[in-house]
């Protein structure tokens, strides 16, 4: 039987604990930029509405991938925790692009990746989100070890390797998804596309 495709709202729901409602009060209060921001520049869900698309796609293969695993040999992390890990970790996104000429760039304030978590660790500071030490290493290395890395040292946590994968699944085999019409997975679909925006505002 194939998985439930699970809406933004339902997999939000997943989340345990107060962390459940910071996400929906984030969500809410930039719903606007979110609902209009792309998920790439060129590279994965680049379309408008592409960033909702893509953090409710990489969540649905979270819950998809987790009991499998899990069943096999335990996970040392909860759903909940990758699933919270996974709403957060493209944060930047929505305000990160800006519009020159026929393409997209990255804004300024967003030009190397010290600036760009910087700015997801300040606003995830202004919801008040209770991270714990196995979050914030999955939201560091979410995209791998990079300039970290070191070969006589572990650093990507496995929390961080779960969320890995799942990113890495929707950004590079299923760039294309959700699909715009016929998608094989019953029940995924498309945001609905809105106006081109060159800028979106920062949040207060």
């Amino acid at each position: 039987m194939q998985p439930h495709y699970h809406s933004l709202e339902e997999a939000l729901d997943l989340i345990e604990g107060p962390n459940r409602s910071v996400c929906y009060k984030l969500l809410e209060d930039h719903r606007e930029v979110f609902t209009r921001a792309r998920g790439a520049k060129v590279k994965h869900q680049d379309w408008e509405g592409g960033y909702l698309d893509h953090i409710t796609e990489i969540m649905n293969l979270a819950i998809a991938l987790y009991d499998p695993l899990h069943s096999r040999r335990p996970l040392p992390f909860s759903l909940s925790d990758a699933l919270l890990v996974l709403f957060l970790h493209d944060l930047e996104k929505p305000w990160r692009y800006v519009q020159k000429g026929d393409r997209l760039e990255d804004a300024p304030e967003f030009s190397d990746k010290d600036k760009i978590q910087a700015f997801v660790n300040d606003l995830i500071a202004q919801y008040d989100f209770q991270l714990t030490d196995d979050h914030r290493n999955a939201l560091r290395y979410v995209e791998g070890e990079g300039k970290d890395y070191d070969q006589y040292t572990r650093l990507q946590g496995p929390l961080a390797a779960f969320v890995h994968t799942c990113d890495t699944i929707s950004a590079r085999i299923w760039y294309d998804c959700p699909m715009e019409e016929d998608d094989p997975w019953e029940g995924s679909c498309r945001s609905l596309p809105q106006p081109d925006s060159p800028e979106s505002p920062k949040p207060e």
